[in-house]
């Protein structure tokens, strides 16, 4: 009798919501508020924050704190799976 293989879980790290200054600046000004408040909320200051929207390169890090802060709580708890996973 033949047995078929197990199927393997394979857990995948969700998609961030901001990988990109652009699209940090884009979601700030949907939510109408300014840079002071939007980076604040992640540490990070207004001139940090203005840099990244300027176009300077987003760390991971800094893309998984603005996923855990301003995606919704179903995202950002899928998120929290896989970094306790460490699959993100």
């Amino acid at each position: 009798m033949m047995t078929q293989p197990k199927a393997s879980k394979v857990s995948k790290a969700p998609q961030l919501l901001i990988q990109s200054g652009e699209q940090a600046a884009a979601l700030r000004k949907k939510l109408g508020i300014n840079q002071s408040v939007f980076w604040s909320r992640i540490r990070v200051t207004q001139s940090g924050g203005s840099r990244y929207e300027s176009g300077r390169k987003l760390p991971h890090t800094v893309q998984l704190l603005l996923h855990l802060a301003y995606a919704s709580e179903a995202q950002a708890h899928t998120l929290l799976d896989a970094l306790r996973k460490n699959d993100a």
